[in-house]
């Protein structure tokens, strides 16, 4: 039995060694493969680009193939699919292939080929309204790739050509059955009329490339497999010598001295009589052992008794807490099919039970009872008290009562039994979900905290009514606050501002709204996460004096899409503006072209915004993004705090104009406007906003 645990840990060092090593060699290997094709990919591209450009400018030098290529082009486009083929539409290109400058540029293509290392290389076009590349003037001139003829090819090979941006050569690399992986490389040939007539487009194979890498992965794994296998057993060597061996030596030992305590001697140190000199971890364990077996022989003899009675207590606390939490809502998110209101909430009590509790509920389809409450004291009374306390606010708020009517019945219903005098403050609040009218009343709470959409979060001081159970016969008041779309609500128990750190110091409100400020973009959990987690740092090491309960609402209102980004009025910050409004537009099955044209609007918008709002300053900008109830339309709403501007009063270009002639400015809003279907702006609260509106 003894050397069946010894081999089976020996092996379960030795599989472990192993399976890390192969991880490192695997990721090593995968490394160096990846960084081989990347690297050697760019300079094939390079080479590519390079390339295009030899025979751009061996090709059409003191020869203008324009006139050429935009004659067989008006040839082709003249030309209907179904009567490009046979020889009647091959001979009209008979004319412009007898021209001795169609016969110099196609012999200059062909010497080209001939001493260049490409695969291919011609003058071809675009046909972007049938994805067609047709061959204008081509050395191979087969009936497949002769003048006028044409093929069909990928929509991402004509994007690239037809959205070049006028300052790199287009590449690309894609597979052939022709050529396998190959990288195009295409120069822009320009007409009379400066614009792009056709394409000098050069293919270059990648299969030495793949090749290579290819031969790298093999030789590497042989590496890798020997190299493994060498370090593996050495590892594992070492580690039953200087870990194993000693680890089942003290094994051993207790083993012992089990066998030893249940046979009743106590006259030999198992641990102490051990040779173990490795001088680590293992050694220092041997002698915490030795010295354990001491300390137990001290403290046996009232282990039993105390263990009995800790386990009892403990077990009943537990059962306790668990009957506690049970009774809180505890299933997140609470209303899964809802999508007009986020809501998390959390307690942490001090003690094994505590007297605070949150409660949400709804009293119907369009009403969300919201509770916050803190029993005086603590332990198992105060959860007792709690649980009263809590059934009742629930049970008067189902009848449809009001919040002070609901907290009249409850202070009542406590009163008339209140020997031990015990209290509770509540927060009771009711929120119409269709409009976001929140009603409230406070039983000597805490403030709660609130924040408007694109606002900050606030207190709201107010009015106190008595604690719950003070006094019969109170009256309470009920108040009102609109939570707009995208409003937060924030309610807690006092152990949040009064949480207490080694040096006697409060957390406080102020640190508490300024945490909260700190995350108020984020989802309700993760705002009371963070928001603990500043507790806590804060705290420190100093005990938890009293329960901390926490509960985060976010109303999102009617159920269509509202969602909002802010970063800083940088440049920097527009690539994750882009991404994430590209990201709600992807959700909405957005087509393209769409989705392109309001990139460019986001672009030119955030970038004003950047360049011009705060005059040089730091501030942030916010970037709404809304589903509205139209079918297949958006808003975007851009938000800053700086100079009041309205781009729209600046006058529209002249793009009539050629464009040395046009003043600067004012180009990138006027494209905004011709694509977008509403551009508004307006300046409230010493806020810019501009509003853009796109359907599709």
């Amino acid at each position: 039995m003894k050397s069946k645990r010894e081999g089976s840990l020996a092996k379960r060092v030795f599989h472990a060694t192993l399976l890390g090593c192969i991880i490192l060699g695997i990721a090593a290997l995968l490394s160096g493969a990846i960084s081989y094709y990347f690297i050697f990919s760019r300079q094939m591209k390079e080479m590519a680009v390079n390339t295009a450009e030899q025979a751009y400018q061996t090709v059409t030098r003191d020869a203008d193939p324009s006139v050429l290529t935009d004659e067989i082009m008006k040839i082709y486009q003249q030309t209907s699919p179904s009567e490009r083929t046979g020889a009647e539409y091959w001979a009209k290109f008979d004319k412009v292939s007898n021209r001795a400058v169609y016969q110099l540029l196609r012999s200059r293509l062909d010497k080209f080929l001939e001493y260049g290392d490409v695969a291919a290389a011609y003058i071809g076009m675009v046909d972007d309204e049938n994805d067609n590349l047709v061959y204008l003037i081509n050395p191979d001139a087969d009936e497949t790739y002769g003048i006028g003829r044409w093929k069909p090819i990928p929509a991402e090979q004509i994007d690239a050509l037809l959205q070049w941006d006028k300052e790199s050569i287009p590449c690309l690399v894609f597979r052939t059955k022709e050529w396998g992986r190959i990288c195009i490389s295409a120069v822009p040939i320009y007409n009379s009329k400066n614009a792009v007539s056709a394409y000098m487009l050069v293919y270059i194979s990648l299969n030495d490339v793949m090749n290579g890498l290819r031969q790298y992965l093999i030789w590497a794994s042989l590496a890798l497999l020997f190299l493994t296998t060498v370090i593996a057993v050495y590892l594992a060597w070492r580690m039953k010598r200087t870990v194993v061996l000693p680890i089942n030596a003290i094994a051993q030992a207790a083993g012992d001295y089990v066998e030893d305590r249940r046979a009743g001697k106590t006259d030999k140190d198992h641990f102490t009589e051990l040779e173990i000199h490795t001088g680590d971890e293992v050694e220092n364990l041997q002698k915490v052992m030795a010295g354990m077996e001491q300390d137990l022989k001290l403290i046996e003899n009232n282990l039993t008794a105390v263990t009995a009675e800790n386990e009892r207590i403990g077990t009943e606390l537990g059962l306790a807490r668990r009957i506690q939490a049970d009774m809180l809502p505890n299933i997140f998110p609470p209303f899964p099919e809802r999508k007009d209101m986020e809501i998390f909430a959390r307690m942490d009590p001090a003690k094994e039970v505590g007297g605070d509790f949150f409660d949400f509920f709804l009293l119907d389809q369009d009403h969300l009872g919201l509770v916050m409450a803190d029993v005086s004291g603590k332990g198992v009374p105060a959860a007792l008290f709690m649980m009263i306390s809590k059934i009742l606010v629930q049970n008067y708020s189902m009848t449809g009562c009001s919040p002070k009517e609901v907290l009249e019945k409850v202070n009542q219903q406590i009163c008339q039994n209140n020997r031990e005098e015990m209290f509770i403050t509540v927060w009771l609040g009711i929120l119409d979900l269709k409009n976001g009218h929140l009603t409230c009343s406070n039983a000597g709470h805490e403030y709660p905290i609130l924040m408007q959409p694109n606002s900050i979060f606030e207190v709201v001081k107010d009015r106190h009514g008595l604690v719950i159970g003070g006094m019969d016969g109170v009256r309470y008041s009920n108040y009102e606050l609109q939570m707009d779309p995208g409003a937060k609500l924030f309610i807690y128990t006092d152990g949040v501002p009064e949480a207490t750190n080694a040096e006697g110091s409060l957390f406080g409100m102020d640190r508490l709204v300024s945490a909260l400020n700190e995350v108020r973009t984020g989802k309700p959990w993760e705002i009371l996460r963070d928001v603990r987690a500043q507790v806590d740092t804060f705290v420190g090491e100093a005990p938890q004096f009293d329960d901390i309960t926490m509960l985060c609402l976010e109303y999102l209102g009617p159920q269509h899409l509202v969602r909002e980004i802010t970063k800083p009025a940088r440049v920097e910050s527009i690539p994750a503006v882009t991404e994430f409004i590209n990201a709600e537009l992807e959700a909405l099955d957005c087509p393209m072209k769409t989705q392109m044209q309001i990139e460019l609007a986001i672009d030119e918008l955030f970038s004003n915004i950047a360049h011009y709002a705060y005059g040089g300053g730091k501030g942030e900008a916010t970037v709404r993004f809304e589903q509205l109830e139209e079918p297949h339309m958006v808003q975007l709403t851009f938000i800053d705090s700086g100079i009041a501007y309205n781009p729209l009063e600046a006058p529209e270009p002249d793009v009539t104009l050629p464009a040395e002639e046009r003043q600067a400015g004012g180009l990138g809003v006027f494209i905004v406007r011709k694509t977008m279907d509403e551009v508004v702006y307006e300046h409230v609260n010493g806020r810019n906003i501009l509003r853009i509106k796109k359907s599709w």
